[in-house]
This record gives structure tokens, sequence and C-alpha cells, in this order.
């Protein structure tokens, strides 16, 4: 039984991948290709794909953008979310298309009635639509009464638009409150999160280049994992989008609430480390990508954190001078040469997931 209690939700689908709390936290991500590029899109996606993206979102500016779609969705095998902004018509040429969820700010939409029309399209093909409100866009009216980008003037805005759906029969809904910063994308999402079933996605928007970036949306996400609030989540980077998927897989691992892929253990070094540990570690981890299976894989420097403190692995190796030492489940197998070491573990490891 898992540690972290969720906030219970409503279920939605994208495509054919349910969201919500009876569902596994899903993993999304976006483009960074121009999407009516259809051939360097596809192959983003294609590569996301195989590192377990489960969602795709990709940006719509332009019309031509909207009907890429069409020829994007027949090449790929993973929902695909339109993000919208300004132009509702934009929404409404991506839902023809075979949009499966269409991603808007209600606030940036313009009139009410642009947004209306929008929700007659979805409804009429039977997809959801994900809000997404952030510090940039809070209306006026709620901007001035709290002066300032506030939590509570986030969570209001969700909620003023999650009315605004209701009241015009619209429930097919998930929402997701984010801003630059850890604090108030926390705090704003617990007061949404108290006070609907909807689903939320999840992230920290703009959190920068590879490991501020990383850390900020650790930090962020995995707390409003553990407090159970999370159904999707992207993890925002200034980098290829394949990195957000890792981050998101470590992050839910961490927390023990999905498992995917190699999860490789090494140490921090120290003075009796005789091997290079952090190039080791990286290639380790780069030539088992590929497997998807849940397996921890040690690469450890010396060999008081080999078998000893890493035991728990499924595979290790661990330098032990001028040789290394492979262990499987804690117990040693083979004394190995340096250049043998890389090998071998990773033959090791893939000879055990053919046989599980």
């Amino acid at each position: 039984m898992s540690w972290i209690e969720r906030r219970k939700t409503r279920t939605i689908y994208v495509g054919n991948v349910p969201i919500g709390s009876e569902h596994p936290i899903v993993v999304q991500s976006m483009t960074n290709t121009f999407t009516e590029d259809v051939e360097t899109t596809v192959a983003q996606i294609k590569e996301l794909e195989k590192i377990g993206c489960e969602i795709i979102r990709v940006a719509v500016p332009t019309i031509k953008a909207a009907e890429a779609i069409k020829e994007i969705k027949k090449r790929i095998s993973i929902p695909l979310v339109a993000d919208i902004h300004f132009d509702y018509k934009l929404a409404i040429l991506s839902v023809e298309n075979g949009a499966d969820c269409i991603r808007i700010n209600p606030g940036n939409i313009g009139e009410k009635w642009k947004v209306k029309e929008i929700i007659s399209a979805v409804k009429e093909r039977g997809i959801s639509i994900r809000i997404g409100v952030n510090s940039g866009s809070i209306p006026k009216e709620v901007l001035e009464k709290y002066g300032k980008p506030t939590p509570e003037a986030l969570a209001e805005t969700a909620l003023n638009y999650a009315k605004f759906f209701e009241d015009n029969d619209f429930r097919n809904l998930k929402f997701s409150l984010k801003g630059s910063e850890v604090k108030s994308t926390v705090i704003a999402n617990k007061i949404f999160a108290r006070q609907t079933d909807y689903p939320i996605h999840i992230g920290i928007t703009e959190a920068g280049t590879f490991i501020s970036g990383a850390v900020k949306s650790a930090v962020g996400v995995g707390i409003l994992l553990y407090e159970g609030i999370g159904d999707t989540l992207r993890i925002s980077l200034s980098t290829h989008p394949k990195e957000e998927v890792k981050i998101a897989y470590k992050i839910l691992s961490a927390l023990d609430l999905r498992k995917r892929g190699v999860e490789v253990i090494s140490c921090p070094t120290c003075g009796r480390c005789r091997v290079d540990v952090e190039t080791l570690a990286k290639e380790v981890e780069k030539r088992l990508e590929h497997i998807e299976k849940p397996l921890k894989v040690a690469v450890m420097g010396c060999a008081v954190n080999g078998p000893g403190e890493a035991r728990f692995v499924d595979v290790g190796i661990a330098g032990a001078g001028d040789y290394f030492i492979l262990f499987i489940k804690g117990k040693i197998i083979d004394k190995l040469s340096e250049e043998e070491a890389l090998e071998r573990l990773v033959k090791e490891v893939e000879n055990l997931v053919r046989k599980e």
C-alpha cells in the first residue's frame, strides 16, 4: 500500500489515457519543434514515446500548425494535446483535425462567447479540455482584488473558470495552476484541490535550465505529490523534452508512486575511490535507457560501497583497486577488469530482463 494517499478526483480521458486518482499519474511533455514541420515533430514524439512519455502537447500558433495535427495523429501512438493561446478558431480547427485534448487559458481567449464556441466543438467530439492558469494571465478584476498574482489569485481564477464551464454544462476538465516559484504554485494548487474534485496537472512553469529547473521542479512537484495532489505532470525545462520525461519518472520513483526503467545507484566518491564513477555511471544510464522494467543498478567506487551498502540492488559493480567486482542481489559473482566491467554489467541487466 502506498505511503501517499492521493486526493480523490473524478476521471477524465485524454484519448485513451485515463486521468484521475484511480489511475497512475501520467507523464507528459511538449515538443519544441515547429508543429507544422510534421516530419521533425513526429520524430521527436516517437523519441519521447520510447522513454515513457504518455501524452504529448504541441504548440498551435498558426492555421498550418492546426492542420498538421491531422497527419501527426496518424503517425504517433500517444494522445495529442493542442496548446492554444489567443485564437479560439485555432482550438476549433485543432479539434476538427483530431486533437485528443485542447489546452486553453480562457483569460487570453477573449470574449466568453469564444470560449463557448470551443466548448461546443469539444462536446461534439467528446474530448477533454485542460484549463491552464498562470501568474501572467490572471483576469484584471482578480488582480485588482489581490494586488498581485498571489496563490489565492491563481486559485480563485481557476475556481471561477470551473464555475463558468459548469454553468455551460461542461465538466470534462483538468486544471493546471502554475507559477515559476515553488511556494506560490504549491499554495495555489492546495487551495484549488481542497475545493474541487477535478484532476490536476502539476509542474513548475518556466523552471529554468537543466540543473536549476530540475531541482526547482523536484521540490515543487515533490511537495504536491507528497500531499496527494497531481494526476498528470510535466517537468518544464529549457532543454530537450526527453530530459523532462526522464526527470518526471525519477521524481515519481523517488516517491514510490511509479517505477519505470533502470535507476542507477552511484556513490558520491571519496578518497577511497580509484575509478571514474561519474563517467561510468553516465555510460551505464545511457546504455540501459531502453529498458522499461524497473530495476536498480549500482556503480560504486570502492568495495566498501559495493555489495555492502548497495546489496539491495539487482545488479552492481564496484571498483576494488585495479579491478571490479560484479554482484547480483548482494552476492559477489565475478572479478572483472575495468575494460570488462561495463559490458558485463549491461549484459547481466539485459539477461535479468529476459529471464523475468
